[in-house]
């Protein structure tokens, strides 16, 4: 994982504060693999990407890792742990594209990269840039993932959440003017220009079909779904959808875990609180930044109890 020390994570956090998911995101696979360059990152599947960042969380915060939901029947809040170490299968390496037929259509497509999911989710992003966050990649992860679910990109410091669809949605009414049915038609958009991104050769019965000019809404649902169930088998990591049983109700409620915008939380939270204890240490002891930082953390909680103590 590189050195990524106390004073290199409150660098990516300073930096992630300029940006927003896809951003942020970047920054972290960087302190994941810090020996590769940028444009390695962005090609990699986005499964590759996903694995590299459960293994930086499980190095930075440990294997247990809080979920809260809400039941997508009655509205109650759910609250549960997941083990790290179950989740981010990394994507079996691949000499040529998947290929998947249904009845006369013929298709071979390949895995999205990094950049193919933010390219997509720029794409509905509007005139001001923003790549429509986290939620905007997962929802064009959809095109050839398994779910529909989002995941919003501000998940609050009180606890990393998983969100299901209606809530995602929410993330794209900001861009998209508020409106509900505009975010769901965004998210669609997102999925068939990744869909699009990604197909290499069509064939309908027996004939090419150009993939460069072929509306992907041409393909017919059934088509698109093996699409989907196929994405899913190559690259399980792209797209870990969780299942929670309501304790009220007994509902399942369906919810997508990014684990970008998770991990992302915690830095913001833990970046905060280790802020404050400079601040108290700081005005305590005389000490600088750096000599604060480079204190374990045993030894600045000791300290800030003497400092509460006296």
């Amino acid at each position: 994982m590189g050195n990524t020390g106390p004073a290199e994570l409150l660098a990516i956090w300073e930096a992630g504060l300029a940006h927003h998911g896809p951003g942020r995101a970047l920054l972290l696979h960087r302190a994941a693999r810090p020996e590769s360059a940028a444009d390695e990152l962005l090609s990699l599947p986005v499964g590759e990407r996903e694995v590299d960042l459960y293994a930086l969380r499980r190095a930075l915060f440990g294997e247990r890792m809080q979920i809260r939901a809400e039941c997508g029947a009655c509205g109650e809040a759910m609250e549960f742990d997941l083990d790290a170490r179950d989740l981010g299968v990394r994507p079996r390496k691949r000499d040529g594209p998947l290929r998947v037929a249904e009845g006369e259509w013929t298709v071979e497509f390949r895995l999205p990269t990094v950049a193919d999911l933010e390219a997509a989710a720029h794409a509905v992003a509007g005139a001001d840039g923003r790549a429509v966050a986290g939620a905007g990649a997962h929802a064009a992860s959809g095109a050839v993932g398994a779910g529909d679910g989002l995941l919003g990109e501000d998940v609050g410091v009180g606890g990393p959440v998983a969100a299901d669809g209606d809530e995602a949605a929410e993330a794209f009414m900001a861009a998209e003017g508020g409106d509900a049915a505009v975010a769901s038609t965004a998210a669609a958009r997102a999925r068939r220009a990744l869909l699009a991104r990604c197909l290499v050769s069509v064939h309908r019965a027996g004939q090419p079909v150009p993939a460069d000019r072929l509306p992907v809404a041409e393909l017919p649902e059934p088509v698109q779904r093996k699409l989907a169930e196929a994405a899913e088998r190559a690259d399980p990591a792209a797209d870990v959808t969780l299942n929670v049983a309501c304790p009220a109700c007994g509902e399942a409620t369906r919810a997508e875990l990014d684990i970008a915008s998770y991990l992302w939380a915690e830095l913001d939270h833990w970046a905060r609180d280790l802020l404050l204890d400079v601040h108290l240490l700081a005005t305590a002891y005389g000490w600088s930044e750096p000599q604060i930082l480079a204190l374990s953390p045993l030894r600045r909680r000791y300290y800030l109890e003497l400092c509460a103590d006296g």
